[in-house]
């Protein structure tokens, strides 16, 4: 008899479980915390498209766009008015990790939230002009531990900023110390940023591989090395990566999404299994191509573990070169 109860019991919590997940579908939303037309929209809009043309979820995931503070009033919102939403998802890259470890959401740390998983990634690149005597890494870091003034570094971002922290990566991973002798040159985006690479203003460039191929197709510059694990697929296979040079620097902006702390275990477990399904079928690998998305497959405590990762590595660069203390 208790057998019996015991197995009732277990069939009620399983039947509990699965109508929570299922009731976290019913009104699925993403928050993507910018403007339309950027990274962060595209990820909920195409995410949730995907989602629902695979049968994954039953309707229309609602996108609310809440821009302000480089993601920091979506995550305020999350952490102190949806904390225990079991619908809700939120859009997120790596500039949500350096902002979270520049202490640029203040009040709030990654731990608010719980981290679902990722959909890909656009890993950063290093390169120098078409024409440059330099053919690898270690040569230009090299010349930089020999005379750190002879080699200014472009990129499309602020001092500190993601850009700037892919080339300060790649420099810790080599055994430079003093990260804050690189000279980094910040401009308004990468296409302006090469621009000056190949006027001979500047010596290097750091970005993602995304902004970088077309000029590498057009014959203007060599990329040096790819921060990513292994070499990219297709068209970009040529790359060699930092790791197989010896330097194991990874600079991965990746996409992905995190959901509210208090969010039930059924539905987060549901959310994990939801995206790593998209993630892994013949419609996402389209998109992903379509869309230069490299791979990054990662979910639940995989995820949880990689960005925790990331926070603590921009944090402590971030204080070498000193934006925090």
């Amino acid at each position: 008899m208790k057998f019996l109860l015991s197995r009732g019991a277990l069939a009620a919590v399983a039947l509990s479980f699965s109508a929570i997940a299922a009731a976290a579908q019913e009104n699925p939303e993403c928050i993507a915390p910018a403007n339309p037309g950027g990274g962060w929209d595209f990820t909920c809009r195409q995410v949730g498209k995907s989602l629902q043309d695979l049968g994954l979820i039953d309707s229309t995931m609602q996108v609310v766009n809440l821009a302000g503070g480089g993601g920091g009033v979506a995550f305020a919102e999350v952490v102190n008015k949806r904390n225990d939403a079991d619908n809700l998802i939120v859009a997120a890259s790596s500039a949500t990790a350096t902002r979270l470890a520049q202490g640029a959401f203040p009040g709030n740390t990654m731990d608010q939230v719980r981290w679902v998983a990722s959909i890909g990634a656009d890993y950063g690149v290093i390169a120098v002009a078409a024409d440059s005597e330099i053919e690898t890494l270690p040569q230009l870091l090299d010349q930089i531990k020999a005379d750190a003034s002879s080699v200014s570094v472009a990129g499309g971002s602020a001092v500190g900023g993601w850009d700037h922290l892919k080339v300060l990566i790649a420099a810790n991973a080599y055994g430079i110390e003093d990260v804050r002798s690189i000279k980094y040159i910040a401009f308004d985006g990468g296409g302006e940023a090469v621009t000056q690479l190949l006027a001979g203003s500047v010596q290097a460039f750091t970005g993602d591989i995304s902004e970088a191929k077309g000029f590498v197709d057009s014959g203007d510059i060599k990329v040096i090395a790819v921060l990513s694990p292994e070499r990219l697929p297709g068209e970009l296979e040529g790359f060699a990566t930092a790791k197989e040079q010896g330097i194991d620097a990874i600079g991965a902006n990746w996409r992905g999404f995190y959901a509210p702390g208090g969010m039930s275990d059924a539905a987060y477990d549901d959310w994990v299994s939801k995206i790593g399904e998209l993630y892994a079928s013949d419609e996402w690998k389209a998109v992903m191509e379509a869309n230069s998305i490299a791979p990054l497959d990662l979910q639940g405590e995989a995820f949880e573990t990689f960005v925790a990762d990331s926070v603590a590595q921009i944090q402590a660069i971030s204080q070498d070169i000193g934006i925090i203390k």
